[in-house]
C-alpha cells in the first residue's frame, strides 16, 4: 500500500475513533454554547448549518511559540503558503482549494482590506497572537454577509478588550533560534461605564536566506530577517443601558529582507506600514439592535530591488446593520455597506466605490429544524450590479447528530491594479463569481467528550480573474475545486486529543504554462493532523502537534517549469509550567520541518528545527 492510501486509511481510521477536532475551541464552554458574532446575529453554533471552528483564548494563550499564520494553518482545510519558511516572507491563505485571494480577514467583525496589494488581501503577519482573544473561522461562501473576496471563507479575529474592574497588566517575553525575540506589554481594565484595552508588540528575527544556495556554489548567503512593531488600543464606552461606542486604534510597520528569488541571493527589503482607526457603535433594545461600524485603513507597501515599486492603498468602510427579533424562533438581519478604495500612489491615483444592500432571516430552534436564507445586492461604480445569495438548512436529527448543508453563490471585484494599473488593465473586467455547495454531519457524544464532524464541499468559479500575456487581465473560463475534510476529537480527564484530514482537488490557470491545469499551485490534494495534549499536573501542560501535507506542485521561475514538491511533515512540542497563582506561566516551543527536496527543486529554504521559550504573565 503506498503512502497516499496509508495517509487515506489512517485519516478514516482516526475518524472511526470519533476523536475529534475541538481543534479550536478546547476551553469550558460547550460547543454547542459557543456565540458565532461572525454570522453578525450572534448565533450559538448549535443553531447553523456552517463549518465554523474557534480558536479559543485557551488555544492562544497556548501559542505564544507560534505565528498567526502558522496557527491558521494548523486549521483543517486551510493552507497558509510560506507559514514554516523564512517568517518575514508573505504568507497567503488558501481556503478548500480557492486562491490567496478569495479569503476574507475580519477583525472585530469589520472587513480587513489592501487596496494597494494586487490580491487586496489583509496580510496576516500584521497582527500578534498576545493581540488577540480568540479567532472565528467560517469556511464556505460568506458573500452575502461580507461582500466580495468572501469566496473560500473567512477569519473573523477578536482582540483583547477590557478586562475586569480596575486594571491588569500583561505580557508576553520570549527568544529563540535565528536571533528571534519577541515582547508584548498591554493594559486593560474598566471603571463605571468605561473599559480599555492598549498593546504594543515587538518582534525581531535574523531569519535564514530565503533563497538556497545552489550546489557547488561556495558563497554564503546572508540572513533575510525582519523586525515589526505594532500597538493595538480599543475602547469601551457604555452611555446608558442601550448605547454603547467602541473605538480602536491600530498601527503596524515591518521592515522585511529577502533575496531576489529561487537561488538567488540579494539585499533586498521591503517597508510595510498599516494604520487602521474607526468605531463599533450599537443601540440595543428589548427585542433587537442597530450596529454601526466604521474604520479607515491606510497600507504603504514600499519595495527596495532592482525594480523598486512602491504602493499606498486606502479604504474607507460604512456597515449598518439591523437586528430584530420576530419571536423566539425567527430573526431578522438587514444592512446597507459602502467601501471607497483608492490607491493614493503613482500617478493616476485610481478609487472606486461598491454600495450594498443585504439581508438574513434565521430562523432556529424549529423542532428540530434550523434555516437561514439571505441575499445582497452589489453596486460596483466599474462593472455595475450583481447578486448573491445564501441557503443554509440544519437538522438536528438526535441531540448527538445533526446534518447541515449550503446552497450559496460568492463574488470577488477587480483590484484597482487589475482596473487602473499600469500593466494590462481592464477597465470592462466583471466580478468573479462562485457557485458554492456544502454538505455534511456533525455528532456529538458522551457530552461533547467525542466529536466528529465531516463535510463535503464543491465550488465553480467563473470569471476568473487571470493576467494573460500579452492582454493583460481578462476574465477566463471556469474553475471547479471540491473536497472534504474529517475533524475528529476526544477530552476526557487530562486527555486532549484532535485531528483532521482534508482531501481537495481542483483546476486552475496555470501562470507558468499560461493554461488550464488539472492541479492547484502549492495546495496538496492530501493534508492530515493530529494535536495530543495533557495536563499531566496542576501546573504543567504539554502538547505535541503532528501534521502531512502530501504532493503539490509550484513553479520554478529559474527554469520556468512546473515541479511537484514532494512531501513533507512539521512536528511540535510545546511545554507550559503556570506559576505564582496562575498569574505567570513560562512556555517552551520546538518546532522541525522535514522536507529535504524543497530547496533543491525550487530553490527557497524552509525553517528547519527551531524553538521558542519565554514566559507570559497577567497582573491583576
Amino acid at each position: 500500500m503506498n503512502k497516499k492510501r496509508i495517509l487515506i486509511v489512517a485519516g478514516l481510521g482516526f475518524a472511526q475513533l470519533t476523536i475529534s477536532q475541538l481543534a479550536s475551541a478546547q476551553d469550558t464552554l460547550k460547543l454547542k454554547d459557543v456565540v458565532i458574532s461572525a454570522t453578525k446575529n450572534d448565533q450559538k453554533q448549535s443553531q447553523t448549518g456552517k463549518v465554523v471552528s474557534i480558536i479559543s483564548r485557551e488555544t492562544l494563550d497556548r501559542s505564544h511559540g507560534k505565528s498567526l499564520p502558522e496557527l491558521i494553518s494548523e486549521q483543517a482545510g486551510i493552507i497558509v503558503a510560506g507559514a514554516s519558511s523564512n517568517p518575514g516572507q508573505n504568507k497567503s491563505v488558501f481556503f478548500r482549494g480557492a486562491g490567496s485571494a478569495y479569503a476574507v480577514v475580519l477583525i472585530d467583525g469589520i472587513v480587513q482590506n489592501d487596496p494597494s496589494g494586487n490580491g487586496g488581501s489583509f496580510d496576516l503577519r500584521l497582527f500578534s497572537i498576545d493581540q488577540i482573544d480568540h479567532i472565528e473561522i467560517l469556511r464556505g461562501g460568506q458573500s452575502t454577509i461580507y461582500g466580495s473576496d468572501a469566496i473560500g471563507g473567512v477569519i473573523n479575529i477578536v482582540t483583547k478588550k477590557g478586562g475586569p474592574k480596575g486594571n491588569t497588566v500583561y505580557g508576553v517575553a520570549s527568544a529563540g533560534s535565528y536571533e528571534t525575540y519577541k515582547g508584548t506589554i498591554g493594559l486593560n481594565g474598566a471603571v463605571e461605564g468605561f473599559s480599555y484595552n492598549i498593546n504594543y508588540t515587538h518582534n525581531k528575527t535574523d531569519g535564514i536566506s530565503e533563497a538556497a544556495n545552489p550546489v557547488g556554489n561556495t558563497t554564503v548567503f546572508d540572513k533575510d530577517g525582519f523586525k515589526s512593531d505594532g500597538v493595538n488600543a480599543n475602547f469601551g464606552i457604555q452611555l446608558d443601558k442601550h448605547f454603547s461606542i467602541n473605538p480602536f486604534v491600530r498601527y503596524f510597520h515591518g521592515n522585511y529582507n529577502f533575496d531576489g528569488g529561487s537561488f538567488a541571493d540579494a539585499n533586498n527589503f521591503s517597508i510595510l506600514k498599516n494604520v487602521a482607526a474607526g468605531t463599533n457603535a450599537k443601540y440595543e433594545f428589548n427585542t433587537g439592535k442597530v450596529t454601526l461600524n466604521y474604520s479607515y485603513e491606510s497600507t504603504l507597501n514600499d519595495s527596495h530591488t532592482s525594480f523598486p515599486s512602491i504602493g499606498q492603498g486606502k479604504i474607507s468602510l460604512i456597515d449598518l446593520f439591523y437586528n430584530q427579533k420576530l419571536g423566539s424562533k425567527l430573526d431578522l438581519l438587514v444592512g446597507i455597506d459602502n467601501r471607497v478604495m483608492k490607491l493614493t500612489s503613482g500617478t493616476n491615483k485610481p478609487e472606486t466605490n461598491i454600495f450594498a444592500a443585504y439581508g438574513s432571516l434565521f430562523l432556529h430552534d424549529l423542532s428540530v429544524f434550523n434555516l437561514e436564507v439571505g441575499g445582497r445586492y452589489n453596486k460596483h461604480e466599474q462593472y455595475g450590479e450583481n447578486y448573491t445569495y445564501t441557503i443554509t438548512p440544519s437538522i438536528n436529527i438526535i441531540k448527538e447528530v445533526k446534518l447541515f448543508g449550503t446552497v450559496s453563490t460568492a463574488f470577488k471585484i477587480p483590484t484597482l491594479s487589475m482596473l487602473f494599473g499600469q500593466f494590462g488593465a481592464n477597465l470592462n473586467l466583471k466580478p468573479e463569481k462562485s457557485q458554492n455547495y456544502e454538505a455534511g454531519v456533525n455528532f456529538n457524544f458522551a457530552d461533547e467528550k467525542f466529536t466528529l464532524r465531516v463535510a463535503g464541499f464543491k465550488r465553480d468559479l467563473t470569471d476568473a480573474i487571470i493576467y494573460a500575456y500579452p492582454a493583460g487581465y481578462i476574465n477566463q473560463i471556469n474553475q471547479k475545486t471540491k473536497g472534504f475534510e474529517v475533524e475528529p476529537a476526544v477530552k476526557i480527564g487530562i486527555f486532549n486529543i484532535n485531528g483532521y484530514y482534508s482531501y481537495v482537488e481542483g483546476n486552475e490557470f496555470n501562470f507558468v504554462d499560461n493554461a488550464i491545469a488539472d492541479y492547484l499551485f502549492r495546495r496538496p490534494k492530501h493534508t492530515f493532523g493530529l494535536t495530543a495534549g495533557v495536563q499531566a499536573t496542576e501546573n504543567l501542560f504539554v502538547s505535541a502537534n503532528y501534521r502531512y501535507f502530501g504532493n503539490r506542485t509550484d513553479g520554478n521561475f529559474s527554469t520556468y517549469q512546473v515541479e511537484t514538491l514532494p512531501a513533507y511533515k512539521l512536528l511540535n512540542a510545546y511545554a507550559e509550567y503556570t506559576l505564582a497563582k496562575k498569574s505567570v506561566k513560562i512556555f517552551f516551543d520546538a518546532k522541525n520541518v522535514l522536507n529535504e527536496k524543497y530547496n533543491e527543486i525550487i530553490g527557497y529554504n524552509s525553517l528547519g528545527f527551531n524553538f521558542n521559550a519565554g514566559v507570559s504573565f497577567n497582573i491583576h
